[in-house]
């Protein structure tokens, strides 16, 4: 029996899973967008009658149609992302045979707005690296948390992978690896060492009472913290330092890039440091940070 459009998005998971090595999250998105334009494509009446839809009988007009249903309904962010997705389930098709072109090679997404991240200031950064109480166990491991997680600009998944192993504090350098399991160096700054130093010293010792455990940030269980333990970790810390805006741990991520470029780093190097693969990606940040100076000028110059 031929290939249906079900089958062959069975087969792309397994490619993307096993031969592009995609975090789950990344593979669960592609298929989500796949699913739901399979099921348009049977709205449509393609495979009527039990049989499944042929990948091969959609070209660029009905594509069209989708996506401008889809525009309707949803953010043009969800738009681009379906594009992408079904762009590259035919790039497979065609590698495997089944079609002979992409119909959604040409397909455009409406444009979207360019949000700029949110970043907290360096006081209140500051403010929020000296939260943790010093005289409690967990607060020292918080505290090396926030100095390693702002000096490193790493990402939440980054950092929730991060074992003792990845740590080089001789060469202070932290192993990270990034999404699509590609690795880079990262150097740790003066204080995110002292920290990290701080915590290996005794506090980390103290958490896990002999038991073996490979992750850097043990909680009191022995098992290595989750994203949602960072998360409120991250609230938790910012409701005691007064900050009263909504962040996340991604802001810290923002504010290190950010806070680099307005003290003279050259773009390419934050785009090293953050493990972005397109440069286009980091430029986002050269926005904040001529908003910064525009506002700084605006504040201070006599003449503004």
């Amino acid at each position: 029996m031929e290939k249906g459009i079900g089958d062959w998005i069975e087969d792309f998971k397994s490619y993307l899973e096993i031969e592009r090595n995609l975090s789950p999250a990344t593979v669960d998105g592609y298929v989500s967008d796949l699913g739901r334009f399979a099921k348009f494509l049977e709205e449509q009446g393609l495979g009527a009658d039990g049989v499944s839809v042929d990948p091969a009988d959609v070209d660029r007009k009905l594509i069209r149609r989708y996506l401008a249903g889809l525009a309707r309904g949803h953010k043009p962010a969800t738009v681009e992302r379906a594009i992408a997705s079904i762009r590259s389930f035919y790039r497979y098709l065609m590698r495997e045979g089944a079609v002979e072109s992409n119909p959604a090679a040409l397909a455009r997404a409406p444009k979207k707005k360019q949000r700029l991240p949110a970043v907290l200031p360096v006081d209140e950064v500051f403010a929020l690296l000296d939260s943790p109480p010093e005289d409690m166990i967990l607060g020292r491991r918080d505290r090396a948390i926030l100095e390693l997680f702002y000096g490193s600009g790493l990402r939440l998944s980054e950092l929730v992978g991060l074992d003792v192993d990845d740590v080089d504090l001789a060469e202070r350098l932290v192993r990270v690896r990034g999404k699509g399991a590609k690795e880079r160096l990262v150097p740790l700054g003066e204080e995110a060492l002292n920290w990290v130093q701080e915590f290996f010293r005794g506090p980390r010792a103290d958490i896990l009472h002999e038991r073996p455990c490979e992750h850097l940030f043990p909680t009191r269980r022995g098992s290595g913290m989750t994203r949602q333990a960072f998360w409120y970790l991250i609230k938790k810390h910012a409701q005691a330092a007064g900050i009263h805006k909504t962040i996340s741990p991604h802001t810290l991520r923002h504010a290190f890039a950010t806070h680099l470029l307005n003290h003279g780093a050259d773009l390419r190097v934050v785009q090293m440091l953050l493990g972005h693969s397109d440069l286009s990606t980091t430029q986002i940040y050269t926005h904040v940070a001529r908003e910064r100076l525009k506002q700084l000028h605006s504040q201070h110059h006599p003449r503004a």
